[in-house]
């Protein structure tokens, strides 16, 4: 099944559900801050979890107690798709359990 990339509106709609993402040229991106690098290193194990379960991966960078995250459809031509909402969301509320913001 094809993945179709989302219209400008789209992407704006649906970030506007999303605080704190962002769209950087073709990417949503997303910086959060947590109390230690510790904090931020099991977080990134979360996340590295959650895009095994869908089969969708960004780029993901470990800080001293920052996670942030960079994310397109490489399948659809590097392009936003509902598969990086989905990837974004999922993350936005797996943060909260991590004490990020």
């Amino acid at each position: 099944m094809a993945v179709e990339p989302l219209s400008q509106k789209e992407i704006e709609d649906r970030l506007a559900e999303l605080p704190g993402w962002s769209l950087d040229k073709d990417r949503l991106t997303r910086t959060f801050r947590l109390g230690s690098h510790f904090a931020a290193t099991a977080m990134v194990v979360h996340i590295a979890q959650v895009q095994e379960e869908l089969n969708h991966h960004s780029d993901l960078s470990l800080g001293y107690n920052t996670v942030a995250l960079a994310v397109n459809t490489h399948s659809a031509g590097g392009v936003v798709t509902e598969k990086d909402f989905e990837l974004a969301r999922r993350v936005q509320d797996l943060a909260q359990g991590h004490g990020a913001d």
